[in-house]
């Protein structure tokens, strides 16, 4: 952390803010990325501010979507015209990307005349499904942040209409966000089956996405279901390791336990994968999306700082 003056700075961005725009510093958020530990240079942080205040406009969002960035590729952006309102959204993070806490930033706004409950409602439904369910490389840090304001200029809707838009925009972020992973060359997605809970099948494709064994078999597009397995038996999940299925890009590599199909059967072209693992436990299921560990991701995190 920085301490008091970090907080100090932090404090005098969020006042500087509220007064150019004539709000309360309570009403303005301040959010962080970078090196933990070095301090800000708080003046010329201020004169940005002050800067950015000055040349406001209403088209300049691809302009702040790239501002944002850090180590990602490209920057990240989202929009769903709805009837009689539009969310929209950008986004950055590209490393440390395991959501509760990490280092992604999203920030979305909406003219539906909606209230904060309505926000507090979609943002939290959305959330829970698309940005908590990426998991780049399990990497946790301490400003990841989900922001939804909106302005109340548009249309009226319906609680369905504007969730669906939010949940829409988040998803389409998300995955721009796991796309851009640090030194990825595969997205991943761990679909699990037939658990007796969704908590379980949470677990389950968790941990699987955070094995780096199992992710280095997929960067050399080698369908090693035995790091699969092996990844499941570690959670607390309810299930009969006889019973266990694991296809591979639809290949059924694994059925009953035990070796089935040739893994020299499974095709990998581009950069989707698909793991589906069926517990055979209850009618539960979930998804967690990751992406394979390489030699440019362990590059680029060995000279980060220098």
């Amino acid at each position: 952390g920085t301490g008091p003056e970090g907080f100090q700075t932090t404090h005098a961005t969020a006042e500087l803010v509220a007064e150019l725009l004539g709000d309360g510093a309570r009403d303005v958020v301040v959010c962080s990325t970078g090196l933990i530990g070095p301090h800000l240079d708080r003046e010329r942080l201020l004169a940005g501010v002050r800067a950015a205040h000055a040349c406001l406009d209403a088209v300049s969002g691809p302009e702040a979507a790239t501002a944002i960035m850090t180590t990602d590729s490209v920057s990240k952006q989202a929009t769903c015209f709805a009837d009689g309102f539009t969310v929209g959204g950008m986004a950055k993070g590209a490393g440390m990307l395991a959501p509760a806490l990490a280092t992604m930033l999203v920030v979305l706004t909406t003219d539906a005349q909606v209230t904060g409950a309505d926000c507090d409602r979609a943002l939290r439904a959305a959330t829970r499904t698309t940005f908590d369910r990426i998991d780049s490389d399990g990497c946790q840090s301490t400003n990841d942040t989900v922001l939804l304001m909106a302005s109340g200029a548009g249309g009226a809707t319906t609680p369905a209409a504007f969730d669906e838009a939010v949940r829409q925009v988040c998803e389409d972020l998300a995955l721009q966000l796991l796309h851009d992973a640090e030194g990825s060359a595969h997205d991943i997605a761990i679909e699990v089956v037939g658990a007796a809970s969704e908590d379980d099948a949470l677990e389950v494709a968790r941990s699987v996405a955070r094995s780096n064994l199992f992710k280095c078999a997929i960067f050399g597009e080698d369908p090693n279901w035995g790091r699969v397995v092996a990844s499941v038996g570690t959670t607390r999940a309810a299930f009969d390791p006889s019973m266990l299925d694991v296809d591979v890009n639809g290949v059924a590599v694994c059925r009953a336990g035990r070796a089935h199909a040739d893994p020299a059967d499974v095709v990998f072209e581009g950069r989707a994968v698909t793991v589906r693992i069926d517990l055979h436990a209850g009618d539960e299921t979930a998804t967690v999306r990751t992406n394979d560990l390489t030699t440019a991701y362990v590059h680029e995190n060995s000279a980060y700082s220098t």
